[in-house]
């Protein structure tokens, strides 16, 4: 990648400012989108670029937009800045430093898909970028790129930063539509989808921060250019957020493709001296775990599920060989069950289960066929949800046990010597 898309000039002192994007060529591509294109150019143009979702699910953006009916029907855009998996802070980096950009990318996708009404939903602990976002929303409104008729266009567009409670169950698409309404952040059962009835029963396009970031880059240089890219799958580059055992942690801009390698080793500069990869989260700790073995695995959407696991919100999370696997595991399943908005049944129970299993071999209680139990249990719940929050447990602990079952055994076997009941001394013979 020879320079940086959405990380260019991301350190410039006031980028966050009106002026100092307009400088840097801001809003030009907002330009070009209201005066020389229609919303069906400018929704070939994100086809074109075959931009895949930058928070989680990775479904192609501009499949996303053509699902919206078309019509005079009234439709909402959301963009999800809820950023609540473990190991992710790329959004609030973009919206902290360039909150214009994501103004630009949304405006122009709210022109493509032909809505009215935006709304950012922003993590409540993002009070900082919350604020930021509030005050480009006042400059952008004086400069006519939002409200009535937008640069003299037919376009108009109104636009609310709506600031959430912190809840990770909001960062699922139904569920913040539910919190948006004011109801408790449930998510909703699949269909009707929020395409064809999302937020106040109106078609709703939501999109990640990231991804309506990207917007502005594929209008100017063109959506062909852009898949260019990366690989023909997976095209563009991606914020990629490192933390964990790194001696550089932080985000990082990738070429999708890159090997997982480059990123962990060559910029986030690997585990501490003396120390190797033990395991590492790709995708937030959602994603299933890739062992120090696996670090060769291209960074893109289908080689990382081929190594059976998952790109998700480009968050990589690197545990090194000082950590027990338990854990790692035990920390895990506690957040998820901590999260869970307890509607379902596999999630609830599941997820609260898991962790008494763990502290089961914590304690020295279990046995080697528990934990084929518990990997059963977790293949039962992947799947039978209604949103992803239980397969989000699910899936790290399975492979967990499955990668590192050897160590889990012996930490039983451990914790079982430990444990044991001292026995008595035999009494002395009488005299």
């Amino acid at each position: 990648m020879t320079r940086p898309l959405l990380f260019d000039g991301i350190d410039e002192p006031g980028l966050n400012t009106l002026a100092v994007y307009e400088r840097r060529g801001g809003y030009d591509a907002l330009r070009k989108t209201l005066t020389q294109m229609t919303p069906e150019q400018v929704l070939s143009e994100l086809e074109a670029s075959n931009l895949r979702g930058r928070g989680g699910a990775g479904f192609q953006m501009g499949k996303k937009v053509s699902f919206l009916p078309k019509g005079s029907i009234e439709k909402y855009l959301v963009c999800n800045a809820d950023e609540s998996e473990p190991g992710t802070f790329k959004d609030r980096e973009l919206m902290q430093k360039s909150p214009h950009m994501l103004l630009e990318g949304l405006i122009i996708a709210s022109y493509a898909a032909g809505a009215s009404r935006s709304f950012i939903y922003i993590r409540g602990e993002y009070v900082q970028q919350a604020d930021i976002l509030d005050a480009a929303l006042v400059e952008a409104r004086e400069a006519g790129y939002l409200g009535e008729r937008i640069l003299g266009s037919e376009h108009s567009l109104s636009l609310v930063v709506h600031r959430g409670a912190g809840a990770y169950i909001c960062g699922e698409e139904t569920g913040l539509l539910d919190s948006l309404e004011g109801k408790r952040g449930n998510p909703r059962l699949k269909p009707p989808f929020p395409a064809n009835e999302g937020l106040y029963k109106g078609p709703t396009l939501i999109n990640n921060v990231e991804t309506l970031s990207t917007v502005p880059t594929i209008i100017a240089i063109g959506g062909a250019e852009y898949a260019k890219l990366g690989t023909e799958q997976s095209t563009g580059t991606k914020v990629v957020s490192v933390s964990g055992h790194v001696q550089r942690p932080g985000n990082y801009e990738v070429e999708l493709g890159v090997p997982s390698r480059e990123i962990i080793y060559g910029l986030a500069g690997g585990p501490p001296p003396g120390r190797s990869v033990k395991c590492w989260f790709p995708g937030g700790s959602s994603a299933p775990v890739l062992t120090g073995d696996e670090l060769d695995v291209p960074y893109d959407f289908e080689s990382l599920a081929k190594a059976g696991s998952m790109l998700g919100s480009g968050a990589i999370i690197v545990v090194d060989d000082s950590t027990p696997i338990l854990e790692l595991a035990l920390k895990t399943a506690k957040f998820y069950r901590h999260e869970s908005c307890g509607k379902c049944t596999p999630c609830r129970e599941g997820t609260n289960w898991t962790v008494h299993m763990l502290e089961r071999i914590d304690r020295g209680e279990a046995t080697p066929m528990d934990l084929e139990v518990m990997a059963s249990v977790q293949e039962h719940i992947i799947g039978h949800c209604l949103c992803v929050l239980g397969d989000a447990m699910a899936m790290p602990i399975g492979s967990m046990i499955a990668k590192f079952k050897d160590e889990l055994e012996a930490h039983m076997e451990k914790r079982r010597l430990e444990y044991a009941p001292v026995e008595a001394a035999p009494a002395e013979a009488a005299a």
